[in-house]
């Protein structure tokens, strides 16, 4: 069974009221969207495994700890989830990058796929989906469907800000994946926006509305 964690880091913390701010601009928006990332990042790879390895220092020789030949994959789900990779990408630069698409169909408001390009080796690799808004859950579960589809195994879901009913949605869809969040919000309103939230995370990263 996989676990739901929600963040209580003072720092993630402090950053999400930020970009929750009317008044904070593209520029600002999209930095701390990428530093909250990268906090998540850190509490989401608490449990990758370790092996011994034997070194020599300028002293003497000695055992250390090293990522235990697990290779990772970051993979966003367009657009908004491009606002997360540099940030992740800052603590694990070997990781590759993989793009999911999706566009909600707005008769039947489930989520269709246009892109989906992935690392060839990504069924063997600790796979990371990342968009900073989980409201319905409907395009977060298509994504780890499609992922699931291509053979993948090790698949976690970080966001920044969740509705209670996406993550209801995602654990019910996939009960054996983890979800990292930054913050729980309220509730969806009418128009599936997140309440209090933060607006449209996309148009806030490129300026676009």
């Amino acid at each position: 069974m996989g676990k739901v964690l929600i963040m209580d880091h003072p720092l993630i913390q402090h950053k999400i009221g930020y970009i929750r701010r009317e008044e904070t601009g593209t520029k600002d928006f999209r930095q701390t969207i990428s530093e909250i990332a990268m906090l998540i990042c850190y509490e989401a790879t608490r449990d990758l495994k370790l092996d011994d390895v034997k070194i020599k220092t300028p002293i003497c020789e000695t055992t250390v700890k090293e990522l235990k030949g697990k290779k990772m994959a970051v993979v966003p789900i367009l657009r908004a989830g491009l606002g997360m990779v540099d940030g992740m990408l800052t603590l694990i630069p070997a990781a590759k990058v993989g793009h999911i698409g999706l566009y909600r169909d707005p008769e039947t408001h489930e989520p269709v796929e246009y892109y989906c390009k992935l690392p060839q080796d990504c069924a063997e690799r600790e796979i990371f989906v990342v968009d900073p808004m989980l409201a319905t859950g409907g395009s977060a579960s298509a994504a780890i469907t499609m992922l699931k589809e291509k053979g993948c195994k090790n698949i976690h879901f970080m966001c920044i800000i969740a509705a209670p009913e996406g993550i209801e949605r995602l654990t019910k869809d996939h009960p054996d994946i983890d979800i990292y969040v930054g913050a729980c919000d309220e509730k969806l309103n009418d128009h599936a926006y997140i309440v209090p939230g933060l607006g449209d995370a996309g148009d806030r990263i490129f300026g676009t509305e």
